[in-house]
């Protein structure tokens, strides 16, 4: 496996499919964080609104927050199984408010 540095783009690949397949990784590492990333912001929503105790704005937020999820299991960003425990603590999380 070829090794990059992703901040200067330098690469130890030898054959073209190995540089194009780097720059192509990258890529979708990119991509595949800023997924994460945006998940994530929509789980810490539902989080705070939990912690403040506001369950019409906990409600609204996991409803939001569902269907990224969904997406990410998709997009193959997160694992179903994983998603399912999120969505399951967090609903729980809610009904207890």
């Amino acid at each position: 496996m070829a090794r990059t540095n992703r901040e200067t783009d330098t690469d130890m690949a030898n054959t073209p499919q190995a540089r194009k397949r780097i720059r192509r990784n990258n890529r979708r590492a990119e991509i595949n964080t800023a997924r994460m990333s945006r998940i994530r912001g929509f789980v810490k929503k539902v989080e705070a609104a939990c912690e403040a105790g506001d369950k019409p704005a906990a409600a609204e937020a996991l409803k939001a927050a569902q269907p990224e999820m969904a997406r990410g299991v998709a997009r193959g960003v997160m694992h179903k199984n994983t998603v399912a425990r999120k969505m399951s603590r967090l609903s729980k999380r809610v009904a207890a408010l």
